[in-house]
C-alpha cells in the first residue's frame, strides 16, 4: 500500500486525540515570570564570576555530565584508548579511520587500501571533544570557525571505537555541519558568526551555570550593592532557582536539551532565546515520530519524554527531574539511596511484590527493576537508564520492522499545536530524520486544513513543494508573495526553482536574497557561483569561489565549480589542479571524476580518461555521463 493512501487514515486517528497527550502548560511567559533576570536587558556574566561566590557548587558541578559536556581535544579530556588497534573500517564506503594524538594534538586519519596499497589519505585535526565520556566521546573539526562532526566516536561502556551515530548507514565523512541547534545543547552558548549556520567566533568549553539559572548580571549587581536575600525564608528573584518554579517550567528547563526530537523554531526565534523560567514553546516546538511500539523504544536524550509517559508522573503534581537529580553533583557519585528515597516518598517498601531473594540481590534498589538500563535506538554501544518508570523491566529495543506501525508525529512541547505548526513539524521531520513520502503527504494534509494567513502559509507551502521538487509549483506560489521574501530559506527554495527551470537571472536574484540573510552560508555561495557559470559570467564566478575557498578550503563542490570555470576559459592545467584537490578530499566524487576525464580526453589522454570513467561506473553503474563518455572514447 502506498504511503499516500495511509496518510488520511493515520490522521483521522491523530485528530481525534493524541495517544500520548501530555499535561497542559500552566507556566508563566517571560513577561509574567517573577524572576527578573530572564528579561532581555540582563546580560550573562560567565561561570568564573559565579564561581567566585559559589565555589563549592562550582567544584562539584565541574565533574557532572553537563560540566564535562564539551572541551578542547586534549589527552586530559578524552576517555578513549589509542594505539595501532584503534582503527574503524566503514565497509559501505571502504574507508578506514585511525584516531591518534601527535605532539598533544588529536587527529583522525582517513585512508583507503586497494590491493595492499594506500590509494587515499586525508588527515583532519580534531579541535573539540563532545561528551562527558560516561557514554561516549564524539569529535569536532574546526575549519576557520566552521565546525563539522568527525565520522568516528569512542563508546566508553564497550571500550571501543566505531562510526559515529548515523555514520555507519550514511557516512558523510567530514561534511556533517553542526549548527547552533546541536551546539547549544551540548555546550554553553557559543558566539555564532551572523549570517552563518555552522560558523562560530567563540566556543565555550562546557555547559555553565547560567544555562539553568539565567543571566547573572542583575544578581551580581545586587549582591555587590549589599542586597542579600535569606533564601531559606524567601526567594531571591534576581536569579532563577529552578526549585522555585512550577513543575511544568522545571520540565521545560530540563527538556530544552533532554527532550530529543526534531526542534522547530517559532518565527523570529533562535536557539539562544530560551531562558530558564520560560515556556519552551515560546521559542520552539519539539516533534517525535510515534510508532505502535514507542513505549518499548527510546532515544538517547529522551529522558523528559519517557518520564512523562510514567504513571508516577501522571499521578503526581510535584515529580520532576530534580526530584531525583541534584544537577550540581555527578550521577556517577550520587548514592542509590538518593533515588530510592524519592520513590519511598510515595511507595512503601513492603508494598513491593518482588521475590525477597531477588530484592535482596539488588539491594532493594527500586531503579534497577523499575527504571532498567537499556540500549537506545539512535546511539549504538550504550546502555542508559530508561526514565519511563514501569512495573516490569523494559524489553529490548531491537524490534523487527514489520512489528511496528507509524502513527504520526507528536508535538512534545505543546498540547494543542496549530495545523500550521504540525505541517512545519512534518517538513522538519523529513528534512532532518525520516525522508519518506508519508512525511510530505502528512505536511500537505495539515497545510491544506490550516486557516492561517497567506503570508504564514506560503513559505511553508514553498518548503513542501521544494522537497517534492515541484519547481513549477514553487514559481506559481511565489507569485502570490507580496514582497521579496525576508525568509532566507524561502528565497533559496525559489532560487532553486528558477535554476531548475532554466531561468538563471531570476535564480541569481533570489540566491542574492538568500545570501542577504545568510551571507556566511557556503552552500548558498556555491549555488550562486554555479548560477554565474550558467550565465557565462565566469570571472565573477571565479572570484566568488576563490573567496569562498579562502574561507574554507575543504569544499569539494567549490573546487569542482572552480575547476569547471577554468576549463571553460581553456585553462586546463588549473582545471585539473582544482579537480585533483576536490578528489583529494573525496576520492569518490563522481562529477569531479567525470569532469577530469573530459579534460584528459581533450588533451588526448584517452587511456587515463577511460580509467576514470570506468571507476565512476564501478561506484555508480547508473551514471549516465560516464557511460556516455565511454561510448565516445
Amino acid at each position: 500500500m502506498k504511503f499516500t493512501r495511509l496518510a488520511s487514515s493515520i490522521f483521522l486517528a491523530l485528530l481525534l486525540a493524541w495517544l500520548f497527550s501530555f499535561c497542559k502548560k500552566t507556566g508563566s511567559s517571560t513577561t509574567e515570570s517573577p524572576f527578573r533576570n530572564i528579561r532581555d536587558s540582563v546580560a550573562y556574566v560567565g561561570m568564573a564570576t559565579c564561581a567566585s561566590c559559589h565555589t563549592n557548587v562550582h567544584e562539584t558541578f565541574q565533574h557532572t555530565g553537563m560540566g564535562r559536556s564539551f572541551d578542547l581535544a586534549t589527552l586530559q579530556k578524552t576517555a578513549a584508548k589509542f594505539g595501532p588497534q584503534a582503527v574503524v573500517y566503514d565497509s559501505l564506503r571502504n574507508f578506514y579511520y585511525h584516531p591518534f594524538f601527535r605532539d598533544s594534538v588529536m587527529y583522525v586519519l582517513e585512508y583507503r587500501l586497494e590491493n595492499g596499497d594506500t590509494t587515499h589519505k586525508r588527515l583532519e585535526k580534531i579541535s573539540y571533544i563532545v561528551g562527558s565520556g560516561q557514554h561516549t566521546n564524539s569529535h569536532i573539526i574546526n575549519e576557520n570557525g566552521y565546525i563539522y562532526q568527525a565520522p568516528i566516536t569512542w563508546y566508553t561502556q564497550e571500550q571501543r571505537w566505531d562510526m559515529a551515530p548515523g555514520f555507519r548507514e550514511n557516512n558523510s565523512r567530514f561534511g556533517r555541519w553542526l549548527t547552533d541547534e546541536c551546539i547549544t545543547c551540548h555546550n554553553h552558548l557559543p558566539e555564532q558568526v551572523p549570517g552563518s549556520l555552522n560558523r562560530f567566533s567563540h566556543m565555550p568549553t562546557g555547559i555553565e551555570c547560567e544555562r539553568c539559572h539565567g543571566p547573572g548580571k542583575l544578581h551580581v549587581e545586587e549582591k555587590l550593592k549589599g542586597i542579600i536575600v535569606d533564601t531559606s525564608k524567601q526567594a531571591d528573584y534576581s536569579i532563577v532557582n529552578p526549585r522555585r518554579m512550577p513543575r511544568d517550567l522545571q520540565m521545560d528547563l530540563c527538556q530544552r536539551c533532554h527532550l530529543q526530537g526534531v526542534a522547530v523554531l517559532n518565527e523570529g526565534k533562535t536557539f539562544y532565546d530560551f531562558k530558564p523560567g520560560m515556556q519552551l514553546s515560546e521559542v520552539l516546538n519539539v516533534y517525535l515520530p510515534r510508532y505502535t511500539d514507542s513505549h518499548e523504544r527510546f532515544i538517547m536524550a529522551s529522558q523528559a519524554d519517557r518520564l512523562r509517559m510514567s504513571e508516577c508522573f501522571a499521578k503526581s503534581e510535584e515529580l520532576s527531574c530534580i526530584t531525583c537529580h541534584q544537577p550540581h553533583r555527578s550521577v556517577e557519585i550520587t548514592p542509590a539511596s538518593q533515588y530510592n528515597n524519592a520513590c519511598l516518598k510515595c511507595h512503601k517498601t513492603e508494598a513491593c511484590t518482588e521475590n525477597p531473594a531477588i530484592r535482596a540481590s539488588k539491594s532493594d534498589n527500586c531503579v534497577v527493576c523499575h527504571m532498567p538500563k537499556s540500549g537506545s535506538v539512535d546511539i549504538p554501544h550504550v546502555r542508559i537508564t530508561d526514565h519511563r518508570i514501569g512495573l516490569t523491566s523494559a524489553k529490548t529495543v531491537a524490534v523487527a520492522p514489520q512489528k511496528k506501525a507509524f502513527l504520526g508525529i507528536q508535538n512534545l512541547t505543546k498540547p494543542n499545536p496549530s495545523l500550521l505548526e504540525m505541517a512545519r513539524g512534518y517538513l522538519a521531520m523529513h528534512d532532518k530524520y525520516i525522508q519518506t513520502p508519508v512525511m510530505l503527504d502528512s505536511a500537505a494534509f495539515y497545510l491544506n486544513q490550516s486557516k492561517a494567513k497567506a503570508t504564514e502559509l506560503l513559505p511553508v507551502r514553498i518548503h513542501l513543494l521544494f522537497l517534492k521538487q515541484d519547481w513549477k509549483g514553487i514559481l506559481a506560489a511565489a507569485i502570490q508573495l507580496e514582497s521579496i521574501p525576508k525568509n532566507g530559506w524561502t528565497a533559496y527554495h525559489i532560487a532553486e526553482a528558477h535554476y531548475n527551470t532554466g531561468d538563471y537571472e531570476s535564480a541569481l536574484r533570489h540566491f542574492d536574497q538568500a545570501l542577504a540573510v545568510y551571507p556566511q552560508h557556503l552552500d548558498f555561495q556555491e549555488k550562486k557561483a554555479g548560477t554565474l557559470i550558467a550565465l557565462k559570467r565566469i570571472a565573477e564566478a571565479k572570484k566568488l569561489l576563490e573567496i569562498l575557498l579562502r574561507e574554507n578550503a575543504k569544499r569539494p563542490v567549490a573546487l569542482l565549480n572552480l575547476g569547471f570555470a577554468h576549463a571553460l576559459t581553456n585553462n586546463l592545467p588549473e582545471a585539473l589542479r582544482r579537480y585533483d584537490q576536490a578528489l583529494a578530499l573525496d576520492p569518490d566524487y563522481e562529477q569531479a571524476l567525470v569532469n577530469k576525464a573530459a579534460v584528459l580526453n581533450f588533451q588526448g589522454k584517452k587511456a587515463e580518461a577511460k580509467g576514470l570513467l570506468e571507476r565512476v561506473l564501478r561506484l555508480n553503474p547508473g551514471n549516465g555521463q560516464a557511460r556516455e563518455g565511454l561510448g565516445r572514447l
